[in-house]
């Protein structure tokens, strides 16, 4: 699509298109699900919110007005092209990992028998998401049925893995270009999440329970605990719930 030129303006054919994108509905119901479900699917959520804000010029319109100056797109790059391919395909990992971590929710929360692999059978079969790594997906789940995470699949921990590098440049240089890439920092914020040994919700559940009381527990013995930030600031434990 990026190479077809409209034929009456001699245009590259995505500068002719109104950016201002519509939805059916699908997406919207996914994230709706998923937050019922409390599963995290931000790369999703994002790429329904990017639809919603391209559809308010009302908006973008007095925004971009007021803005004097926007950054410069620097010079990129002979292997620009391969690393927005190389975060593109990360990101769509990381996608399909969520989707299919909401189906999974789903069927725990309602009951259902659901062959992970088969649904990703009928995918391939002729759904609009369908992608060539469907196949792998299947070989995921047929080599392990109870991995936690499509990422932990040998296959695709190697293709982020081999990505990942190229997908942090991407993402850079487009918050540097002030260009939004909110599936891609959305996936990669994700995949950090999960990477990373300590994340800052310590910091969140510390200040729940600074402004609400809401406890903690600790990392070092068990309980749930508050501490009397008005009081002499002493901790003391608690049959409270930290979530």
């Amino acid at each position: 699509m990026l190479r077809q030129v409209d034929a009456k303006t001699g245009k590259p054919f995505v500068d002719i298109v109104l950016d201002e994108a519509g939805s059916k509905g699908t997406g919207v119901w996914t994230v709706q699900n998923a937050l019922d479900l409390g599963v995290p699917v931000g790369g999703i959520a994002e790429a329904v919110f990017a639809r919603s804000v391209s559809s308010h010029p009302e908006q973008r319109g007095p925004v971009h007005a007021m803005v004097d100056a926007r950054p410069k797109i620097p010079v990129v790059g002979d292997t620009f092209e391969d690393d927005v391919r190389a975060a593109l395909y990360a990101s769509k990992v990381v996608a399909y990992a969520q989707g299919f971590d909401i189906i999974i929710a789903g069927a725990k929360q309602y009951d259902w028998n659901i062959d992970k692999g088969a649904i990703a059978t009928i995918w391939r079969g002729g759904c609009i998401i369908r992608a060539q790594f469907l196949n792998r997906i299947v070989d995921a789940y047929a080599n392990d049925p109870s991995i936690p995470t499509l990422l932990v699949d040998p296959y695709f921990a190697k293709a982020v893995a081999d990505g990942e590098a190229a997908w942090r440049r991407i993402v850079s240089t487009a918050v540097l270009s002030g260009i939004p890439v909110p599936g891609f920092s959305s996936a990669l914020s994700y995949f950090d999440s999960l990477a990373s040994d300590r994340l800052p919700a310590a910091l969140v559940q510390g200040q729940r329970d600074f402004f609400g009381a809401h406890t903690y527990k600790r990392v070092d013995e068990p309980g749930t605990f508050h501490t009397l930030w008005s009081g002499d600031r002493s901790e003391i434990e608690t049959e409270g719930s930290s979530h």
